[in-house]
């Protein structure tokens, strides 16, 4: 694994703790790749969770473990699998889709996290899936008889499911969904893979580790945090077996 121990990264996950899922991801990928929040926040989100896999894979390695739970029984399923198994070809991502319901032609764009952000402050569900529609509408027209569409929201209940269809299309790596079996019960179903998630467990799970090094070293030594985290995650390791040895901790 890459030496991810660096101060930039524990700093984005200090401040990504209290932020919602999308600016943490924001914040992981501006601290290793660069970039400003607002830049990445205009990225599509497919592009974006692309980026994050990317780094993911780069950090802790190309396998996946998981649990998941059968929605039939509750057995408890241990998952592993590669990025090859989950990631997307590039080609595989559209800057825009175009779909007809009966008289009604919609040309849609991919969402951005600044979409997902605005659906989220919306005060409920159905709200929020509107706005969503709404935001990554780029045009709305009725073929027969020709006329433009005012109201995207007067539109009918098929159109709108049409649009979210062709929204989860668009979103490319962030709509990756898994084929899972329940071997207790012959329950077969897709579970959403959510890399935002699962990458921020593990940034977190990585943090609380490397601060509880930099807390053994400082104890022992007298070093300072940058002094430690200047080391490279073999040598810090090598000083907390010494130290472990020695009884000293």
């Amino acid at each position: 694994m890459p030496p991810l121990a660096t101060p930039s990264v524990l700093a984005a996950w200090e401040q990504g703790r209290a932020l919602p899922p999308y600016r943490r991801a924001l914040l992981l990928l501006s601290a290793v790749q660069g970039g400003t929040l607002e830049q990445l926040a205009e990225l599509a989100i497919g592009e974006r969770d692309a980026r994050l896999l990317h780094l993911r894979e780069w950090a802790f390695g190309p396998t996946f473990q998981a649990l998941a739970e059968c929605p039939a029984c509750g057995e408890t399923l241990e998952l592993s699998f590669d990025v090859a198994d989950i990631r997307l070809p590039v080609a595989a991502q559209t800057d825009s889709l175009t779909t007809r319901v009966g008289a009604i032609q919609l040309r849609l764009r991919p969402p951005t996290s600044v979409d997902l952000a605005a659906a989220a402050q919306q005060p409920d569900a159905a709200a929020g899936r509107l706005t969503l529609l709404a935001r990554c509408l780029v045009q709305a027209e009725q073929v027969e008889p020709p006329a433009v569409v005012q109201d995207f929201a007067d539109l009918p209940a098929e159109v709108l499911d049409a649009a979210e269809a062709a929204i989860a299309e668009l979103a490319g790596q962030a709509n990756v969904q898994i084929k899972l079996a329940c071997a207790a019960c012959g329950q077969t179903w897709l579970a959403q893979f959510d890399i935002e998630s699962y990458f921020w467990s593990e940034i977190d799970a990585w943090a609380q580790r490397t601060l509880r090094e930099v807390h053994a070293l400082a104890r022992a030594y007298g070093w300072s945090e940058a002094e430690i985290l200047a080391l490279s995650p073999q040598r810090r390791q090598t000083y907390l077996e010494i130290i472990h040895q020695d009884g000293a901790v």
